[in-house]
């Protein structure tokens, strides 16, 4: 981004009521204009990384008609962890629900953001302006939100066509996954502000790989050895599987709180640490 390209940008450059309003709440952290960082963002994605975004939507449909049906149709029934026996399919759709929720998000709040860091150079312009680093965190993590919110609304359309939505509870599947899909926007920003090079971001991947392989996503977490399950039951994709899970077939009950409480502790840690982490770099 050029000097000129930073005073000439209408979505970048300062508002008359940000100029003129009186001192910041959050000081020089949080200007109230998130949407123009996630408008420039969105405007960008349409016109050139469209066809990126329209692929991934398809990867965990493919795993369903794959697994879910043609592996489905040959296990039958599975019994859950709450003694529930539903068909296979009913079974991992809510997880690759969870699982889209999750890629959309992480995806575009590590590639694209670390692209915008250390190339692009985007947020020392945007930082130049009024806006504050809790204003391009905000705007950064709303746009993978809004990927995320794109996939999971898709699968579960096509959840609903093929009858893999078991309860009317599955009607606040979307608002999880929405809520998955903001905490790892949050932490993957967060943590992408630490990395410095293309073999440092291919950790996300291998993190990513085995979790979503053993988060309950595919068996019940009674077939894993005591141990196993336990580190399973720390990861957060475990707690949007269950949490989505138990809303498709109607498992709900209070304990699911917990889900949701996870969520909320990642959501808060990411901020916190991607906004302390872009001002160190372009402020101080």
């Amino acid at each position: 981004m050029t000097a000129g390209e930073r005073t000439t940008n209408p979505s970048l450059a300062p508002s008359s009521a940000a100029a003129s309003a009186g001192p910041r709440p959050f000081g020089g952290l949080y200007a109230g204009n998130a949407r123009s960082v996630m408008a420039r963002g969105w405007r960008a994605t349409r016109s050139t990384n469209w066809l990126v975004v329209v692929s991934g939507f398809f990867e965990p449909i493919f795993y369903l008609l794959s697994m879910g049906l043609g592996l489905g149709a040959l296990i039958g029934q599975v019994q859950t962890d709450d003694g529930q026996s539903v068909p296979y399919a009913a079974f991992i759709a809510p997880a690759l629900l969870a699982v889209a929720a999750m890629n959309g998000a992480i995806y575009d709040s590590t590639w694209n953001v670390f692209f915008k860091m250390q190339f692009a150079r985007l947020y020392e312009g945007m930082l130049s302006t009024s806006l504050g680093p809790l204003d391009v965190a905000l705007g950064e993590i709303s746009l993978a939100l809004l990927r995320g919110l794109l996939y999971a609304t898709g699968f579960l359309v096509v959840m609903q066509a093929l009858g893999l939505n078991l309860s009317w509870w599955a009607l606040l599947a979307l608002p999880a996954v929405l809520l998955i899909a903001f905490g790892f926007a949050s932490v993957g920003m967060a943590v992408t502000s630490y990395m410095k090079t293309f073999q440092q971001m291919d950790w996300i991947t291998f993190v990513l790989l085995p979790m979503f392989l053993f988060s309950a996503t595919f068996y019940p977490l009674s077939v894993y050895p005591q141990g196993i399950q336990w580190v399973i039951q720390a990861l957060p994709l475990w707690h949007g599987v269950e949490l989505v899970r138990g809303l498709t077939t109607g498992m709900v009950d209070l304990g699911m709180l917990w889900h949701v409480l996870y969520y909320a502790v990642m959501i808060v840690i990411g901020l916190v640490f991607t906004t302390r982490r872009l001002r160190a770099l372009f402020l101080d």
